[in-house]
């Protein structure tokens, strides 16, 4: 009995020897498998505005969330000289300033990733504007453009002129993503989906042109002039308007263009909203040359002559002369209309204004929020300064742009106060910021995202403790040990079972 006892002992410490490490080796493959991101992917944008172009690369883990990558900025460089649109005449000519950027582009990226990296180009107002006056000249910027990127290593995606609609739904894109109104990090540190997070409007002004973008109330309303954005699985209906000729440098060429129009001599010109003292001479093409200014062109319009300008630094009349710049008549009083005639609903909820409008009020020494009032009464008090006084006020100081403040500050009230229709109350709900964390506030990065909702993932490659081929191994053989146990133990109990039914034989002696 005592030998029976002893193999089925040993069968069952057997048994569940490879039961217990079956279950173990599983649960610590299973939790310590390693999680190896297939690594990062690049992108490169091209914002060419109307006054610069700006190369941005954005960074992405190769893994992404609901379709759309998690981006972010590694990288800004400002091409040297104007814009893309300037170029309309020697096209040949940008290849140079490009150069410099692009070559510390590639140091940032692993030279063994630069033939996946994708480049994109999008020109804006500048390059609109110079396509409706000399279509052929645009073309021809565009290809040189083409022709330069050939020779790159990366992967050129092609340059295109965007739409100002498109403009601003980008602008609007990146603004809410680098606040965290699409995606945060949950306790786990995954990303997820906000819960009943409002999205921010956004207010974008370049040197060409503006853009105002946000979701109404009700969007139902305003299905016409809504476009509709899909971003991590989500759905958003944005209105969004782009207003040509209302960028920063356009308008000042309209006011420009107006005081010439309104001055007694056109040689000299008094302008209220250069600071006093200052004195400038430009040609009449610096001003009239665009298509903006076009129908302000006096009968003997000589684009070499020479005109002066003369600051009167008069608060005043510098608001007066900026009010003839906006048709506040073409709406005729309709509430859902502000200016030229266009159509938007009323404004809601918080905004971010960025570029031209964050560059202002900062030479204002303003920064973040504020009231009405408080801007009300900087802009005054820097428009009465004089020239030799501005020098010593801004923080950074460049004639080209230090002249030109006391306009901009004048024409940024009139866009958000009378353009837009916001007043004391909601003005505080406008942000001024010109980045979040390292990244810029941009319409480039909203580009980009709706760009990698086409770039291909790639999986996660998994690293486990132990190699695939030695788990299997060992699983076989554990199981395989532990099947052959149960299977004597059943013998076992079989054959005892059997030995308790053999019927006992008595030997009956039967006496002689």
């Amino acid at each position: 009995r005592m030998l029976t006892r002893t193999p089925s002992v040993v069968a069952q410490v057997f048994l569940l020897l490879s039961i217990v490490l079956v279950i173990a080796i599983a649960v610590i493959q299973i939790n310590q498998q390693q999680v190896l991101s297939p690594g990062l992917k690049y992108g490169i944008v091209l914002d060419a505005g109307s006054s610069r172009t700006t190369v941005y690369v954005y960074e992405w883990p190769a893994e992404k969330e609901n379709n759309t990558g998690v981006v972010s900025q590694t990288f800004k460089c400002n091409v040297k000289g104007p814009g893309i649109s300037s170029y309309g005449s020697s096209p040949g000519a940008l290849a140079k300033p490009l150069d410099d950027c692009l070559n510390k582009v590639k140091e940032r990226i692993p030279v063994h990733l630069h033939k996946n990296t994708s480049v994109y180009l999008g020109a804006t107002a500048g390059m609109r504007l110079l396509r409706l006056q000399n279509e052929s000249a645009a073309n021809e910027v565009l290809a040189s453009i083409q022709s330069y990127f050939r020779a790159q290593p990366f992967e050129f995606r092609g340059a295109q002129i965007i739409t100002g609609p498109e403009e601003g739904v980008y602008g609007w894109i990146t603004a809410n993503y680098l606040m965290g109104n699409f995606l945060e990090r949950n306790l786990w540190r995954t990303w997820v989906h906000p819960y009943r997070k409002e999205t921010m409007g956004a207010l974008d002004l370049g040197g060409a042109s503006t853009q105002i973008s946000f979701i109404p109330e009700d969007p139902e309303e305003h299905l016409n002039s809504t476009l509709q954005v899909k971003l991590y699985g989500y759905n958003y209906n944005v209105y969004t308007h782009s207003y040509q000729c209302y960028g920063r440098d356009e308008a000042e060429k309209r006011l420009l263009a107006l005081l010439h129009q309104k001055s007694n001599t056109s040689a000299n010109v008094d302008n209220p909203c250069y600071p006093q003292n200052y004195n400038t001479t430009l040609t009449m093409k610096d001003f009239f040359g665009s298509l903006c200014t076009q129908s302000l062109r006096p009968a003997n319009y000589y684009p070499n002559q020479l005109v002066n300008f003369h600051g009167t630094g008069d608060p005043g009349l510098c608001q007066e002369m900026v009010s003839l710049l906006f048709n506040l008549t073409a709406c005729r009083d309709r509430e859902d209309c502000p200016f030229n005639g266009i159509h938007q609903p009323k404004v809601k909820g918080n905004f971010v204004a960025f570029s031209g409008f964050y560059y202002t009020i900062n030479a204002l020494n303003l920064s973040g929020q504020f009231s009405l009032d408080d801007f009300n009464s900087s802009m005054w008090f820097f428009c009465s300064q004089s020239w030799a006084q501005l020098q010593f006020m801004l923080p950074k100081f460049e004639e080209k742009y230090a002249r030109s403040y006391c306009f901009s500050a004048n024409f940024i009230y009139y866009l958000l106060v009378h353009g837009y229709n916001f007043n004391a109350e909601t003005w505080p709900q406008i942000h001024f910021q010109k980045e979040v964390g390292n990244s810029s506030i941009a319409w480039s990065l909203g580009y980009m995202l709706s760009l990698t909702n086409m770039i291909p993932a790639e999986g996660k490659l998994i690293q486990l403790p132990l190699k695939p081929s030695l788990f299997a191994g060992l699983l076989v053989f554990l199981t395989a040990t532990a099947l052959l146990c149960l299977l004597f133990l059943i013998y076992l109990c079989v054959v005892s079972h059997q030995r308790k039914d053999v019927p006992h034989v008595e030997h009956v002696f039967i006496p002689e």
